[in-house]
């Protein structure tokens, strides 16, 4: 189904409002694991683990890949996705036949710098199909959403015509929401005053995920903020665990990843309301975890 009509239909079939049946999938979330320090590799191997990359992609199918670019920080800070975990995500979309693979954030630094420092920009560059340039403010499209907070706001075109929308954020701590996971990474296809949607965080990150699906969400831990988020600054708040998770369920990811800094899925707001707009599981003992 292409994402237009993915999105008449979400938006048709009033899935917003207090919904806490699984609305997102039958049967059992499971979340794919893979630990080494081979990154590419690592993310390959979590996508395998789920089916392969030919479950979502087709051959000519665009598709978007969404890391979080938001913070002119080196890789080493762990503010944005790791590049390797990106080129792997969009080498594998390449060999599968999308025909274009876009990939692109909102950030909150300077863009170019963001893009650059990074290192993702850098990576990609030379790469037949492959798109990656700053967002172009004549693209937003004032978008009806009619959710719990947001009913309707600028979105980004290409997120809304992709065939395909992978989302790859990074792990890391968040001084608002405590974490910033793939619900979070969303943001970062938002136009307009984001600031505004601090005032109902949970509902709205709810209602952005219900208009634009992630296909697959793919979770960079290879190094996780775990203080100063989201923008950080110091390796002291910095941990290395060589991870990457991925699960077709946002939520189950979500709800994994936050064991990764001792917490809980019922600890982050954001997952709790998620979970319970029916976006996807956060119980830990209904999700499948598979070793990749």
């Amino acid at each position: 189904m292409k994402r237009r009509d993915f999105l008449k239909v979400a938006v048709g079939s009033c899935l917003f409002g207090g919904i806490t049946g699984k609305v997102f999938a039958q049967g059992t979330s499971a979340v794919a694991l893979a630990e080494g320090k081979d990154y590419g590799a690592i993310t390959r191997n979590v996508i395998s683990a789920l089916g392969g990359i030919q479950k979502f992609v087709k051959p000519g199918n665009t598709v978007v890949v969404k890391p979080n670019i938001g913070w002119d920080r080196k890789p080493e800070y762990a503010a944005d996705t790791h590049p390797l975990v990106v080129k792997a995500i969009v080498e594998e979309c390449l060999k599968a036949g999308a025909k274009r693979v876009k990939v692109f954030d909102i950030p909150c630094n300077d863009p170019r710098r963001c893009y650059e420092n990074s290192g993702i920009q850098g990576i990609l560059k030379g790469m037949k199909n492959v798109e990656m340039k700053q967002v172009e403010r004549d693209r937003f499209r004032n978008t009806k959403i009619n959710g719990v907070f947001l009913k309707e706001w600028e979105l980004y075109d290409e997120a809304l015509s992709a065939d395909v929308f992978i989302n790859a954020p990074i792990a890391k701590h968040h001084g608002l929401t405590r974490l910033s996971l793939g619900l979070k990474n969303m943001m970062g296809i938002m136009g307009g005053n984001r600031g505004y949607i601090h005032r109902n965080m949970d509902d709205a990150l709810a209602d952005i995920n219900h208009i634009v699906r992630s296909h697959l969400t793919i979770i960079d831990a290879t190094r996780i903020l775990l203080d100063h988020g989201p923008q950080g600054g110091s390796l002291k708040d910095v941990k290395v665990l060589n991870r990457v998770l991925a699960s077709t369920d946002i939520v189950a990811a979500d709800a994994h990843a936050t064991t990764f800094f001792n917490l809980n899925p019922q600890d982050i707001s954001t997952t709790v309301t998620a979970y319970k707009r029916g976006l996807g599981e956060m119980n830990l003992n209904k999700i499948k975890l598979i070793k990749a």
